[in-house]
């Protein structure tokens, strides 16, 4: 099969599309230690050989689903960053994930699989998780010079600050059932930017003080 058709035969995106689709499907309805190529190729109406001819082993296959469920899920939203700022952004990410958590929900569980020292996918998981960050720091370098954020904010800690705590209340609403997680974000991310219009002051611990 080649990516041409030709007598109407499938191009490899078409053989592609249904099958992440039926993944993202999958990953809705079963966590992710529960998914397997067995069945997502039942889901999909064929078998584990078409699935890995057409986008590879299951690693694969996970990573390609990702990149494909992300894709949908930042199309109407990447365009809220040049427009209105990161930490928009940010939020409308947050929205989304309110609106359906199951990518959420893979995402978190690849967390572990990208900390795994010797993991085949982890340098690929790493990758796309140092992207996303220098994106959200790019971003704030733009707002800075659009006068959306102050200049006493650094970007590259402003960004780790800004994902860590979209990450770290995303965490916690999946394990706190009934939080609000859009008003968690914007209540802390009012004082965080408060902070980012300050001067930057060295922490001093009381342990670090002499008795």
């Amino acid at each position: 099969m080649t990516d041409t058709a030709l007598d109407g035969a499938l191009t490899v995106d078409d053989r592609r599309t249904p099958i992440l689709e039926a993944a993202i499907a999958m990953f809705r309805d079963v966590a992710f230690h529960e998914a397997s190529p067995e069945l997502l190729a039942e889901r999909a109406g064929t078998t584990v050989a078409e699935l890995e001819e057409t986008i590879g082993p299951w690693d694969t296959l996970v990573l390609a689903t990702i990149e494909h469920w992300n894709a949908q899920r930042m199309a109407p939203i990447l365009p809220l960053a040049e427009r209105y700022g990161a930490v928009r952004f940010l939020r409308g990410i947050v929205e989304a994930n309110v609106e359906d958590p199951a990518l959420m929900r893979l995402l978190t569980a690849m967390l572990n699989i990208a900390a795994t020292p010797g993991h085949p996918l982890a340098p690929r998981l790493q990758d796309r998780w140092l992207t996303f960050q220098l994106m959200v720091q790019r971003q704030l370098s733009r707002d800075i010079e659009a006068g959306r954020e102050p200049d006493t904010m650094v970007p590259a800690y402003g960004s780790e600050q800004l994902i860590a705590l979209y990450e770290g209340l995303q965490l916690q609403s999946m394990v706190r059932p009934g939080m609000d997680l859009v008003e968690a974000f914007d209540r802390a991310i009012t004082r965080m930017r408060e902070g980012w219009s300050r001067a930057y002051i060295p922490p001093v611990w009381e342990i670090d003080l002499p008795l």
